[in-house]
């Protein structure tokens, strides 16, 4: 197995623990500053990497490649970030797992729309089996308080999932050739500038419960803290690390196995239902997902 193998393979391994901690810390704190939370402990940690490494802290790039990357923070974490964790609070993390089979179909579609890399009968097929598998397995569950929770839940996740795609490929020649360890801080630099500034002009009075909450509450720590490390910290490092030394294909198969790891640890750690319709539904999508990242 070689390293670009093992990156992708732990960031679907690192995410999974990381979207069952999300999902537990989503029951007292909100989408905004749970996911302000995580991205203050992400760049704090990225920070501490950059200085062991002797990592420089400015780069020379064209002023288009700062563009690039301060759009790409906007819409991959300040956008897409809190849709995730709406979703999640939504669905339940079983569920939740399921819509992120909508991920290698993204990849696909957006680098069709963005580079013109043409579209396989496989992939299409692959395409319509992920949707399929979506809409066998959306079923109502205890975690689900009402249907319009489940289908908001579902468009949330998979709109999120577009959406990270779109922020992650429009800079990919960026981080093939830059530190990781760069692009990844300074794409949660943005992030973090850019939810102080939209919180306090959109909440003036209310900014700080809307924000902070999570440095409030010392009580969720516990969860939110392995959050962050192991999800923004560790998996964004080895997703973008997996996508550096891998074709895009093979590294969308490992990472894909994070929606295995997700369930079968909500099924175990938050005693979530695994029926048999949310069975069929997940090995259709997986196999749609396999088809799309394999042709």
């Amino acid at each position: 197995m070689f390293i670009g193998d093992i990156f992708a393979i732990s960031s679907a391994l690192f995410w999974s623990f990381s979207v069952i901690l999300m999902r537990v810390a989503g029951y007292q704190i909100p989408p905004i500053p749970l996911t302000f939370f995580k991205n203050c402990i992400a760049i704090v940690c990225l920070v501490i990497a950059m200085l062991v490494v002797d990592e420089p802290f400015l780069i020379d790039l064209p002023i288009t490649d700062y563009l690039l990357l301060t759009a790409s923070a906007i819409i991959g974490i300040c956008v897409a970030d809190p849709m995730i964790a709406a979703a999640l609070n939504r669905l339940g993390a079983s569920l939740q797992a399921l819509a992120d089979c909508a991920y290698s179909p993204a990849i696909t579609c957006i680098g069709f729309l963005m580079f013109g890399e043409m579209l396989t009968s496989w992939e299409l097929i692959g395409g319509f089996l992920v949707l399929s598998g979506v809409f066998v397995g959306a079923t109502m569950t205890a975690q689900i308080k009402s249907s319009k929770d489940l289908w908001v839940g579902l468009l949330l996740a998979a709109s999120a999932h577009i959406i990270m795609a779109i922020g992650i490929l429009m800079v990919r020649d960026i981080y093939r050739e830059s530190s990781i360890l760069w692009v990844s801080s300074y794409r949660y630099s943005i992030a973090i500038i850019v939810m102080i500034l939209w919180v306090y002009l959109r909440y003036p009075k209310a900014a700080k419960e809307k924000l902070f909450l999570g440095f409030y509450r010392p009580d969720t720590w516990r969860a939110m803290i392995p959050m962050a490390i192991l999800g923004p910290f560790l998996a964004t490092l080895t997703w973008m690390a997996g996508f550096k030394y891998l074709d895009a294909g093979r590294a969308a198969i490992y990472n894909q196995l994070s929606t295995v790891f997700i369930i079968l640890l909500a099924y175990f750690l938050l005693k979530e239902q695994f029926t048999v319709r949310k069975t069929i539904g997940v090995l259709l999508a997986l196999t749609g997902t396999f088809l799309v990242a394999s042709h």
